[in-house]
């Protein structure tokens, strides 16, 4: 009998594992999962947390390098794997496993979109109140996975302020249990911490517990003419100052504005810069927020709208918080990320934009106010001058001095592989070096696409 090729037999394990129907070597699935051009031999489909377990288990005594994915809208951030054998695609894990909405405690697996929970939810006017990049397409694994939140972390926190407790599946092909089902249990917070923001680096999130909050009675949007960087850091600290709880705030450059003109999302030409502001409660509660905002306007001499809760409404936050949805229109576009304390996110964003100048790309700015998370959209500028690895180092040793750190999320391939997306590595980086070896000594879990090559 003529022998099995290695491509063959693998396959026939997972197979074995999940079903034949759940285990593919097609070139076509395979390239829709390809990370920084480098494209897996499989992709196994698992339908309960055991199976996700045995693939890993099996991967880790083969020495295949997998990927855990479900849509890919974080895909795209970290360092090209050194290799790449299967993909792991939780798609059809996608059940929600315990929901008690009076104690405001759910259970959902990681392949669930978070449009598909937040309309689950609605019924009993509860939400998950996240707002991560790739808005409701984006999977409650890929988020818990890369720690993505968006500006509603300003009033709710991330994804580790709101998980209760999780099912790991790990290299051994065990499922470790850690934290509980009921608000108050705190036990495991430290495991589940690990696992939060490690990018299927060290396991799988294969069931999620989360505490849930009331959906406000109603929300408002209310948008402040700027006009200058600096008017908007006073306008930002002013209303830090003030008894005002909003849920989100966001600052959008004139260069970001015009994109929004572009796409027909906005139609107002007022020109610099916008500070908007997301407020959820009563009639009552809204209307303070107005008279307080108007109060705040006034002394800084700026104008404030208050915009209709409509659908240009709801698109403008979607591209705010869902960039992975229109950034990287083009390969050579750059996307960086700078997360850096809060008063230091002016001055970081005016140096940015010096150190532009000389090379004169498009750049295009969108910052988390009062949060410290500011996004740098660099395009080649109209005459083709593009963005360079010179250019980005700058940014990112600005950021360095003004006490935060910089990730590029998105780069053109043949940078990317030139650049560690991540930055330096901290002084906590041998810890990390010996959780990865605990948790994955075959080093089989996205090898190298982490910081420092983890």
């Amino acid at each position: 009998m003529a022998s099995v090729s290695a491509v063959q037999t693998i396959g026939l394990a997972f197979a074995a594992i999940v079903g034949e129907t759940r285990a593919t070597a097609d070139p076509a699935a395979c390239a829709a999962l390809a990370v920084d051009g480098k494209i897996p031999a499989h992709v196994v489909y698992p339908a309960w947390a055991e199976e996700v377990a045995a693939v890993l288990k099996y991967c880790s005594d083969h020495d295949l390098a997998v990927i855990p994915c479900r849509n890919g809208a974080q895909l795209g951030i970290g360092n090209p794997p050194h290799r790449y054998d299967v993909a792991l695609s939780l798609k059809d894990m996608n059940q929600v496993w315990y929901y008690e909405p009076a104690d405001l405690v759910i259970s959902v697996e990681p392949g669930m979109k978070l449009g598909d929970l937040q309309r689950f939810l609605a019924r009993h006017r509860l939400w998950l109140p996240l707002d991560p990049p790739g808005g409701e397409r984006a999977s409650i694994g890929g988020i818990l996975a890369a720690n993505a939140a968006g500006p509603l972390r300003l009033r709710y926190g991330g994804p580790r302020d709101m998980v209760l407790g999780m099912k790991i599946a790990t290299t051994e092909g065990k499922i470790i249990k850690t934290g509980g089902r009921v608000v108050k249990n705190v036990a495991g917070y430290d495991l589940a911490k690990l696992l939060i923001g490690s990018y299927g680096t060290l396991g799988v999130i294969v069931e999620a517990t989360f505490k849930l909050y009331p959906r406000p009675a109603d929300t408002a949007a209310f948008v402040l003419a700027a006009g200058t960087l600096e008017k908007a850091r006073d306008l930002r600290r002013a209303i830090q100052q003030s008894p005002l709880r909003p849920m989100r705030m966001a600052l959008l450059d004139p260069g970001y504005l015009q994109y929004l003109r572009m796409t027909n999302t906005l139609t107002e030409a007022d020109e610099g810069w916008q500070i908007w502001l997301e407020a959820g409660g009563s009639a009552a509660v809204l209307d303070r927020y107005a008279r307080e905002l108007e109060k705040i306007a006034g002394a800084a001499a700026v104008s404030l709208r208050r915009r209709p809760w409509d659908a240009t409404t709801e698109d403008v936050w979607g591209r705010i918080t869902g960039y992975g949805l229109h950034a990287g229109s083009t390969p050579q576009d750059w996307l960086l990320k700078a997360s850096l304390p809060v008063a230091a996110t002016e001055e970081f964003i005016e140096r940015a934009r010096q150190a532009n100048h000389p090379s004169a790309c498009q750049l295009a700015c969108w910052a988390y106010a009062a949060v410290g998370t500011v996004y740098l959209w660099l395009m080649p500028s109209s005459n083709a001058t593009r963005p360079s690895l010179e250019l980005v180092e700058q940014m990112r040793a600005a950021v360095l001095e003004l006490g935060g750190s910089l990730v590029v999320e998105l780069a053109p391939a043949d940078f990317k592989s030139r650049i560690d997306t991540w930055g330096p590595p901290g002084d906590d980086f041998e810890v990390m070096r010996k959780l990865k070896a605990a948790w994955d000594p075959s080093g089989i879990m996205a090898p190298g696409r982490f910081l420092g090559g983890l």
